[in-house]
């Protein structure tokens, strides 16, 4: 019998594996500052060119990008799958806002799930962290600052679901749900009794990701979304009735003119 010959990788392979593997889970995410290559070099117990070439090959992939004095970085649109000019089209459609929503039911329930199951204390702090900011925004009447919270808590929840092809989606998804989310608002807080109903239904999916429970996070997940969706399609079916409304007047107006 033959043995094949068993290859040791290189210093530089070993190095450029791991810090793709930081990458894709999320450690390292899209415009972070990596540390200088001294410090590297210290952290792998390697020597400064090792680490340099790893670098070199991560950049050859276009996952970091080294910057001329200011250091080197994870490539900014690492997750971005879609195009601005996509992302104004299918924002200008209400009716992609509602199939959204109908999307989303599966992501955030499935993230919402995966974060109870396997989230540890430290996820659960972010998660708790992210829920303040959201009340703050929303105290303070700043529907674009709540949407950003918002958009972070999900990230959050999602980066706690350990389940990097999920995260991956999120994040390249993260301009056009953040943009729904807005849209969203700006239609709901025209009642206080939704805005209140919408924050108590948040409020229960981190009570029960914080408290492990998954089914119950995705059950309350999909009842969150569930109740903006109607309250959505409720507000839109009024709309049109008050615009019928103003017709019917302009006509009699006109009639007697």
């Amino acid at each position: 019998m033959t043995y094949k010959r068993i290859r040791q990788p290189k210093l530089c392979e070993a190095i450029e594996k791991e810090l793709e593997c930081l990458i894709v889970e999320g450690t390292l995410s899209p415009g972070q500052q990596l540390p200088p290559e001294r410090e590297l070099a210290k952290q792998f117990d390697v020597s400064r060119p090792s680490v340099r070439e790893a670098i070199q090959r991560l950049e050859a992939k276009h996952l970091l990008t080294r910057r001329q004095g200011g250091g080197t970085f994870v490539t900014e649109n690492l997750w971005e799958s879609f195009s601005e000019p996509l992302l104004d089209l299918l924002a200008a459609h209400p009716e992609t806002q509602l199939d959204l929503v109908e999307a989303r039911h599966a992501l955030e329930g499935l993230a919402a799930y995966y974060a109870a199951l396997r989230g540890n204390d430290d996820d659960f702090d972010r998660i708790k962290d992210c829920h303040v900011r959201i009340q703050q925004a929303q105290q303070q009447g700043d529907l674009a600052a709540e949407a950003t919270a918002v958009m972070q808590y999900l990230i959050a929840v999602t980066e706690s679901a350990h389940n990097v092809v999920l995260l991956h989606i999120i994040r390249s998804l993260a301009p056009l749900l953040e943009q729904n989310v807005l849209q969203n608002f700006e239609y709901l807080n025209r009642h206080q009794a939704v805005v209140d109903k919408v924050s108590k239904h948040r409020a229960n999916i981190v009570a029960a990701i914080v408290s492990k429970q998954p089914k119950k996070a995705r059950e309350a997940s999909h009842a969150h979304l569930a109740y903006i969706e109607e309250t959505l399609l409720d507000l839109s079916r009024e709309d049109s009735r008050r615009q019928r409304s103003l017709r019917r007047i302009q006509q009699r107006k006109d009639g007697l003119d």
